[in-house]
């Protein structure tokens, strides 16, 4: 891992970047599901690069640019022209470049996209991991950014956009990415996707201005009771992941902002702090009637949370079926049990029969039979 702090130009946009490189060896051994580069530093902010070749129900391979600096949930951002580039070894020109202009903050901490299939990337043939070793830049914009003009990154993320043609429209998807205690530098799946709209010069304005809304920006805090206050931090670390829960709230009114957010922290706190022997059938139909109306009437995009739920409520009839099972299990060791005993005893009868019966032949020899009823009788003469 090496940082190669080179200027790249662009004549006609007066751009320059400043680059960084990873490469990768002995990749296929990496025993993860996502690597991470170390922190490295650009335009006085630290950055790192993160990979996910082994993500679950994924096939393609990705790469993020996060922000590695540790900052607050709230009250910074970060705007910044980029670019990402998985290096072919065997044919520079076949390089795959993503560039895009992004706004980072609390809740947008990076930015991603697939870059290849991964039956692709495997094939050393194809020169993106050759002798088990893949090579990643990334280059950052360290020029004025004010002095920029905005019709050239226009141009430039939308000529971005136009290359990555139909496959990657139909298989662009929100990721969502499982908690990495190694470092406090998080991003939100839905951050996490490229889309048309990856650019963040397309954003409109209005997107822009709600990425930087946060929870208490919608809802007063401190005037919460001590049991939804309970729920707060398992809120704020939901919409760090997932800024839809912010952006689909924002029109609504006081008090449905309180519900919604209050339902949804109950389902939070419950999937929380609940045992699965917690799941008897109360808990599960307060789950299920708080879920019933989260789905119907909070306008949340709940499909991150959707499958966690349903498997908190199929607890009461694997509750119900393990508590059957170790009813016969316990049935099974009685009966085995009383074979061995009552084998015993049946070993014990098969002895002492044929003891018994080798006797009986010993003395029937010589032994006449007679009729007991036979009159005793007695000779005249």
């Amino acid at each position: 891992m090496s940082l190669a702090t080179r200027m790249d130009s662009q004549r006609e946009t007066s751009i320059f970047f400043e680059t960084f490189t990873w490469k990768i060896q002995n990749f296929s051994k990496q025993n993860t599901k996502k690597l991470q580069s170390k922190a490295f530093r650009i335009r006085g902010y630290k950055w790192r690069i993160r990979v996910y070749p082994l993500m679950r129900n994924v096939d393609h391979f990705s790469l993020y640019l996060m922000v590695a600096d540790s900052l607050p949930p709230y009250g910074w951002n970060r705007n910044t022209y980029f670019k990402l580039s998985l290096v072919n070894q065997l044919d520079g020109n076949k390089s795959v470049v993503k560039e895009t202009q992004q706004k980072f903050n609390g809740g947008y901490r990076s930015w991603g996209s697939f870059f290849v299939n991964r039956s692709v990337f495997f094939d050393s043939k194809q020169g993106y991991l050759v002798n088990d070793t893949c090579i990643i830049e990334a280059h950052v914009c360290v020029s004025d950014f004010s002095t920029i003009e905005v019709n050239k990154l226009n141009t430039i993320c939308a000529t971005s956009n136009a290359k990555l043609g139909d496959e990657a429209r139909r298989n662009s998807e929100s990721t969502q990415q499982e908690d990495d205690k190694e470092t406090e530098t998080e991003t939100s799946d839905e951050c996490e996707t490229l889309s048309s709209s990856s650019c963040g010069s397309s954003q409109t304005e209005g997107e822009v201005k709600s990425s930087d809304l946060t929870l208490k920006d919608l809802l007063d805090l401190a005037s919460l009771g001590k049991e939804e206050a309970a729920f707060v931090p398992l809120l704020e670390e939901a919409c760090i992941w997932h800024p839809s829960l912010i952006r689909s709230q924002r029109k609504s009114s006081r008090w449905f902002k309180l519900w919604a957010f209050t339902s949804l922290g109950q389902v939070l706190y419950l999937l929380k702090t609940s045992k699965a022997k917690d799941m008897n059938e109360d808990a599960c139909n307060r789950l299920h009637g708080l879920w019933e109306e989260l789905v119907k009437h909070s306008g949340f995009q709940l499909s991150w949370l959707e499958p966690y739920v349903q498997s908190a409520l199929g607890m009461k009839a694997h509750l119900e079926k393990t508590e059957e099972v170790n009813k016969l299990k316990d049935s099974v060791v009685t009966l085995e049990i009383k074979m061995k005993k009552l084998r015993g005893e049946l070993a014990a009868a098969e002895a002492e029969f044929e003891v018994t019966r080798r006797a009986l032949v010993e003395a029937r020899k010589g032994f006449i039979e007679l009729d007991f009823n036979t009159e005793l009788g007695y000779a005249m003469f």
